[in-house]
């Protein structure tokens, strides 16, 4: 390969570089620089991925607290008609009518502990149990235990005021389930966030340093190429030189 093909081969690899920003585009380029590359590029993906199940499963729980908002009020409202049908002026016709707006509520927090669901899966009615999120780059992360909302789950399936005879504690019981529940809920989504922070830290960092070793430093790509291309001009002066001087001894020598 002469002096002057090979000048043109590394052109061709600056070119390249500097059409792609990198200055590794193939392993040749930088064997060991590509090596280091692709394992940061592992890691980056991975907190990436992790981030986006974090996120996910923040939605998830998003919709797990709604719903029990929702029953937190419905269970206000039962303590209230509670209230209300411990008054010595009602009849049992009265209670009776208090009673029926009670199994109406009842009927609500059932069905909002049956229906609520994220991606299918069943939220509060104690058949997910706990959930994995994967929120570490390897698949690590940790458990979010999800709660159960159901009547019975609240020891209220059997509540009933229309006899008079009844216990208003066990509403105050299932209400401060409930309140439980979304307290922990909250933690967890407080710890999510925490997570995603650190995962987002993690990746731009690991982005930063898997740039240093794979981008390309544009001003000193162009300063290299401009030397290359001064350098193969006058190369191809010197080689034209040689040629014409060649050819000047061969022209006198049939002259002699």
């Amino acid at each position: 390969m002469t002096v002057s093909s090979m000048s043109s081969q590394y052109m061709y690899r600056d070119y390249q570089s500097l059409s792609s920003g990198r200055r590794i585009n193939s392993a040749a380029d930088d064997a060991a620089g590509a090596a280091i590359a692709q394992k940061l590029q592992s890691q980056e993906n991975g907190y990436d991925v992790a981030n986006r199940n974090v996120g996910t499963s923040q939605d998830m729980l998003k919709i797990a607290d709604g719903a029990l908002g929702s029953i937190t009020d419905s269970l206000q409202r039962i303590r209230e008609l509670s209230v209300q049908a411990y008054n010595g002026l009602y009849t049992d016709a009265d209670r009776g009518a208090i009673q029926a707006e009670i199994d109406q509520l009842k009927q609500s927090i059932s069905d909002t502990a049956s229906w609520t669901q994220f991606n299918t899966k069943n939220l509060l009615d104690g058949t997910m149990g706990s959930s994995h999120v994967a929120a570490g780059p390897n698949g690590d992360g940790m458990e979010l235990q999800m709660p159960n909302a159901t009547l019975k789950a609240l020891g209220i399936e059997d509540y009933d005021v229309s006899s008079g005879n009844f216990d208003i504690s066990v509403i105050d019981d299932a209400l401060d389930k409930v309140l439980s529940a979304r307290s922990d809920l909250g933690a967890s989504s407080n710890r999510l966030d925490h997570v995603m922070a650190y995962n987002a830290n993690a990746s731009y960092n690991l982005t930063s340093s898997r740039s240093r070793i794979e981008d390309l430093d544009y001003p000193m790509a162009v300063s290299e190429l401009k030397k290359k291309q001064l350098l193969q001009t006058f190369n191809m002066m010197m080689e034209r030189k040689r040629l014409e001087n060649e050819n000047g001894k061969v022209l006198q020598f049939f002259k002699s």
